[in-house]
């Protein structure tokens, strides 16, 4: 079988780590360079420990752009756009940016937003690939049933908990160790920057959604996993939300809906988003769930790769979740 052959652009952060470990694994694809200047010449072990004993690759500083079918850009937020304005990337090169910098829709680029759950034939004919946020990813994954069915008539309320690898690798005031344990806090309320990726993609579905989302952020106390927890006034009984859910995700290859209460630690280390579902009066409560490196990030950009290129879109994400 012929490999996809992939370079990676920034590969000293959490998300180019997790996606290098499932690239080294995935039966489909041969990793031709990774990028990082301040790392050059060093062993990727070296940075990224747990895939030491599984990969000889050292950092380079080199673009070999003509040697590779599919880049991924894992670089800081900006600096993505920097890179593409910056560089000539032959044509043939398929790209998956895991950064914000091309989600908005616009004229003035040809990039797909990546979730496959919402834009799986577009993501299938696209050159270019734009990754979606983590929590953009669990909250819409809450809300685009209801969206595709008209059914968003009233305000959205959303409370998120992340784990600190959100925050990256690089260390803050509020992701080091001594803060973060033990300790809990919220930040950007009701101003998130994902909130204008989730608004454009419910509106895709219900073009007249005018409707406020009040998303609370909230820094957890562990590493990696978003839980979140949203309502929102609707009509439709238990079994009649519950058929919707069920319907709209029946051929969607990792969300599933549940019928019991399901914890965070059941998509840890998954590329699986669960989503589960309670009626309370006239509120329909949607709980979701993603681990954010992976469905958030890495695990959803091969995902997109896969689908790219013809390949099964599970091929390379047979993860088991940290249970226990």
């Amino acid at each position: 079988m012929t490999k996809i052959k992939v370079g990676v652009i920034g590969g000293a952060g959490y998300t180019a780590g997790e996606l290098l470990r499932i690239l080294i694994h995935h039966p489909a694809v041969e990793i031709v360079f990774v990028n990082s200047s301040s790392n050059a010449g060093n062993p990727i072990a070296d940075v990224h420990s747990g895939l030491f004993g599984e990969t000889d690759l050292v950092f380079t500083s080199e673009l070999p752009f003509g040697e590779v079918d599919a880049l991924f850009l894992c670089s800081a937020h900006g600096d993505s756009k920097k890179f593409m304005d910056n560089n000539e990337i032959p044509a043939s090169v398929k790209i998956i940016d895991l950064s914000t910098d091309y989600r908005a829709k616009s004229p003035n680029h040809d990039f797909v937003y990546g979730l496959p759950e919402l834009n799986r034939s577009e993501i299938i004919a696209a050159k270019r690939i734009a990754n979606p946020g983590c929590f953009a990813t669990a909250i819409q994954l809450a809300l685009l049933p209801l969206a595709a069915a008209g059914l968003l008539t009233d305000e959205v309320h959303v409370n998120a908990i992340t784990g600190s690898t959100g925050a990256g690798v690089k260390p803050s005031e509020t992701s080091h160790f001594s803060w973060r344990n033990n300790n809990i806090s919220i930040y950007k309320p009701f101003g998130h920057q994902h909130l204008s990726e989730i608004g454009q993609s419910l509106r895709q579905l219900q073009t007249g959604f005018t409707q406020a989302i009040n998303f609370i952020p909230v820094r957890g106390n562990f590493a990696r996993g978003i839980y979140a927890t949203t309502y929102t006034k609707c009509s439709l009984s238990l079994d009649e939300a519950k058929k919707l859910y069920t319907d709209f995700y029946k051929d969607a290859a990792f969300t599933f809906v549940s019928e019991k209460n399901p914890d965070m630690k059941q998509v840890v280390n998954t590329n699986k988003a669960i989503v589960y579902l309670e009626k309370h009066e006239d509120k329909l409560l949607i709980v979701s769930m993603i681990d954010n490196l992976l469905k958030g990030a890495s695990g959803q950009a091969v995902q997109n790769m896969n689908l790219m290129f013809g390949l099964d879109e599970k091929s390379g994400l047979g993860l088991k979740s940290t249970g226990f």
